[in-house]
């Protein structure tokens, strides 16, 4: 499995987390998609369909990540940028060693 795969499978733990991110990720693209062809064909007025698309996807995913326990992608890079303390894996799913006890 490749590393960064392995990292999201850690991070998004949760089966519910699961389940809105596998709504929410496609939501993206398809807003990211949609926002592309409607500037290339000029549709300015139409702006709120992939803003709704995006604005729902990340909505979803925001509240899989407060029922995870942990932070958003985004919000980690930002915060590792500012120096700040962030939550890449919820702490209830963090590996114990068990060579430790």
């Amino acid at each position: 499995m490749p590393n960064w795969l392995q990292n999201w499978c850690e991070r998004h733990q949760h089966p519910a987390s699961r389940v809105l991110h596998a709504v929410g990720i496609p939501l993206l693209a398809a807003g990211l998609i949609l926002g592309g062809l409607q500037l290339l064909q000029g549709q300015w007025g139409l702006w709120w369909r992939p803003i709704g698309l995006i604005t729902a996807s990340y909505l979803l995913q925001w509240v899989g990540h407060l029922i995870e326990g942990n932070d958003m992608g985004e919000l980690i890079l930002i915060k590792r940028k500012l120096g700040k303390p962030y939550v890449a894996v919820a702490p209830r799913y963090l590996r114990q060693d068990k060579s430790a006890e």
